[in-house]
């Protein structure tokens, strides 16, 4: 039954995050930089602590307790995981929801896996198992074949990329006219790596969690692990993500003259800062849920794989809903199902790895 809601809860969290992008959609006249910016607030400041105080009592206090090398690491990870997230919208802006999803976050499920356990080798922790342990046993090496499978699946992915943008090419009055395969394949792919940063934020931040953990379960004996006790970290780890992205977008109103969006009476100012606020707080709620999952299932490979999936799984149902592939040929359409399929294969095997 633990295991069953974890794969609800991030089953939940994976549908918020590959749905988050469709509000945007609806925004109107506003550069990029302008409504990602306004979603971004509620992201990552203005939602995560209003979560906290809902579920955490005292988590200010917790915070503030919190030695300031675990807050510091948390906050690092943040801004690196917010260098991916800022590239993330442009992955997805170059490439479509259901391929700028696939790759971006095929790269980010592989090395969300593969971080934490590399870091373990060189600062072993009790009770976490570092990459040396991995390839010591079967468990660990099916979990390393199930993240080269997900690597594999992102080439072929690739390679339906290469052979979408030839099909556009010939003319097809469907054509995505933001498709860009290179410009998209460079970022998805730096965004990706980065922002499986945010996984390892979580296991930086987890005396923190801890805290909450235990003091939930000093209140309330024999039910289990606090579901919400990763709230708590978010908070540090989402201000690192909102320094990165303030500093861009504000650089891109400036450089782009856009900082008239905000005030701009042509425009449909209240629509567009309630749909990016949908946006933003769709996409925090991914990791609300993960956080709910992962209390029930650990912050391993699997965890973070099986989110991730799920996240992709979303992406693609938008990607076809937008006909982001009608006008492709069949060659194409199936290099893209074998792709997502290997990817999909990837994620028996670490769940299976990860049982071992």
């Amino acid at each position: 039954m633990e295991s069953l809601l974890g794969i609800i809860f991030h089953s939940i969290g994976g549908f918020s995050s590959g749905s988050f992008y469709m509000p945007f959609k609806k925004v109107k006249d506003w550069a990029w930089e302008s409504y990602w910016l306004v979603g971004g607030f509620f992201s990552w400041l203005i939602v995560p602590p209003i979560a906290a105080y809902l579920t955490i009592p005292n988590f200010a206090d917790i915070i503030a307790d919190a030695s300031s090398h675990v807050k510091m690491l948390a906050y690092t990870m943040g801004l690196i995981w917010g260098i991916g997230g800022l590239t993330y919208g442009l992955g997805v802006r170059y490439l479509g929801m259901s391929l700028g999803n696939s790759i971006t976050l095929g790269f980010c499920s592989a090395f969300g896996a593969l971080i934490p356990p590399i870091y373990y080798n060189f600062n072993a922790v009790e009770g976490k198992e570092s990459i040396s342990d991995m390839f010591s046993n079967s468990g660990g090496q099916m979990v390393l074949f199930g993240v080269l499978v997900c690597i594999i699946g992102i080439a072929i992915l690739g390679k339906a990329g290469i052979l979408k943008e030839k099909d556009f090419v010939t003319g097809h009055e469907d054509k995505d006219k933001d498709f860009s395969l290179v410009k998209g394949l460079i970022i998805a792919i730096v965004s990706g790596i980065l922002s499986s940063f945010f996984n390892f934020g979580i296991e930086a931040a987890k005396p923190m969690a801890d805290v909450a953990n235990e003091a939930w379960k000093l209140s309330h004996p024999d039910q289990g692990e606090f579901l919400f006790q990763n709230n708590v970290s978010y908070i540090i780890i989402l201000w690192g993500g909102l320094t990165t992205n303030f500093i861009w977008c504000i650089y891109l109103n400036f450089k782009n003259k856009t900082f008239g969006d905000y005030t701009d009476k042509r425009t449909p100012i209240s629509k567009n800062v309630l749909f990016s606020a949908i946006a933003g707080t769709m996409w925090f709620l991914q990791f609300f849920f993960y956080g709910m999952g992962e209390s029930k299932l650990g912050n391993g490979a699997s965890s973070w794989i099986l989110h991730m999936s799920t996240i992709i799984l979303t992406a693609n149902f938008w990607g076809f809903y937008l006909k982001e592939w009608s006008g492709v040929t069949k060659k194409t359409f199936n290099t893209f199902l074998f792709g997502i399929a290997l990817m999909f294969l990837s994620i028996v095997l670490v769940g299976i790895g990860n049982s071992l």
